[in-house]
């Protein structure tokens, strides 16, 4: 799988073969990038985009498109990023990791609404591994198919805010 990710990336940026070595001296080097970089990205997206919210629902609400968004631009790598959670190697350790402080991130908007009040009393943690799950569903709702982003957003919208407000 890596390999052909490789190759994606590399009609992606239209690199010729070999390019990629020339930075990194082997495949799993390049994982290792794609996966902290794309986890960083997410995380940086939503840091910046939930600067600009108000209340815990709005950020919430970021943390989702941005999801949505992050699928459908980015699924090669997250394919690549859920196929190597499971697992014992150093491989499978960094996913976990970098896919932890991501969460971590958005249990963190969960604890301060829950503080402010905005939210009721949950198991953050819980919640912020249900709306990181939504990646996966998305995933595989969409796979195949024609897909309306803002449609998509609702539905995950409505998923989460059920029972929290």
């Amino acid at each position: 799988m890596i390999i052909q990710v490789l190759k994606k990336l590399q009609l992606l940026l239209e690199l010729p073969n070999g390019t990629l070595y020339y930075h990194f001296s082997s495949k799993e080097e390049i994982f290792n990038f794609l996966v902290e970089e794309g986890m960083k990205l997410l995380k940086n997206s939503i840091e910046i985009k939930i600067q600009k919210c108000e209340t815990t629902k709005d950020k919430i609400r970021a943390v989702i498109l941005i999801q949505v968004k992050a699928v459908i631009k980015y699924r090669s790598v997250l394919s690549i990023i859920f196929s190597q959670i499971y697992g014992n190697e150093a491989r499978n350790m960094i996913c976990v990791e970098k896919v932890s402080e991501y969460i971590d991130v958005v249990k963190n908007i969960i604890d301060e609404g829950v503080k402010k009040g905005e939210i009721n009393k949950c198991n953050s943690k819980f919640l912020a591994y249900t709306i990181f799950s939504l990646t996966s569903t998305i995933m595989m709702y969409t796979k195949n198919e024609e897909y309306d982003i803002s449609e998509i957003f609702k539905e995950c919208e409505a998923s989460v805010f059920g029972d929290i407000f």
